[in-house]
């Protein structure tokens, strides 16, 4: 492998591998936090849904220290690839192609670039080269792509039960927390309040008109 292309793989890995522990870390301690990921993977239809959050946050930490460190490349590859496969058919793949309108865009590229990753190698600069290991080719594409499918397989026939009423399914509900809701005031819900005073206002003074007024002193 040259130089150039070298460093090509050591920049394909440092960004899949950043963007797959910033998000794993946004599952964790992003806004909803685990709860509010755990409400969104039920919402999909997934059973258990704080133990499918906690397994997205160490799949997507892991894999991501993986691939920027360049270890067990393919597997960290598939690892990702299973995540991306999840979370396509279950919450992007009815949105259609776009990233815009929540569509599955972003994890197919996501997905087919750990393929494609998988398939050239590691590169010089990464702890697979430095230990010897050497899967790449076609070899190394299909682990990736064979390990991530089969683990998706697998954690849907556990998992999924799509148009179950789960008990831990809110709706509304995102990975990121629950969205803001503006509950339809009624009287009941409305405390009584007095109305509020306004001050009387002073009332125009009109001088009075003594007696003597309009004559002349005495």
């Amino acid at each position: 492998m040259t130089g150039a292309e070298s460093t090509a793989v050591l920049l394909l890995r440092a960004v899949l591998g950043v963007t797959m522990i910033v998000h794993g870390l946004n599952h964790w301690r992003g806004g909803g936090r685990i709860a509010g990921t755990a409400r969104w993977f039920t919402g999909l239809g997934l059973r258990h849904g704080r133990l499918q959050a906690w397994l997205s946050v160490v799949t997507e930490v892991g894999a991501g220290a993986l691939l920027v460190l360049g270890l067990l490349t393919p597997l960290a590859g598939a690892a990702v690839i299973s995540v991306m496969l999840v979370a396509g058919l279950l919450a992007h793949r009815r949105n259609g192609f776009f990233v815009f309108k929540d569509g599955y865009e972003y994890v197919l590229v996501l997905a087919v670039a750990c393929v494609a990753l998988a398939m050239l190698g590691p590169g010089d600069v990464s702890l697979d080269a430095a230990a010897g290991i050497d899967i790449d080719g076609w070899a190394g594409g299909g682990l990736a792509a064979g390990v991530g499918a089969a683990g998706t397989a697998g954690l849907l026939t556990a998992f999924w039960r799509p148009g179950a009423q789960l008990p831990e399914a809110t709706a509304g509900e995102t990975a990121d927390g629950p969205r803001a809701k503006t509950p339809d005031a009624t009287p009941a819900e409305t405390p009584d309040t007095p109305p509020a005073k306004t001050p009387d206002a002073p009332r125009a003074e009109t001088p009075q008109e003594s007696p003597d007024e309009g004559q002349e002193p005495s």
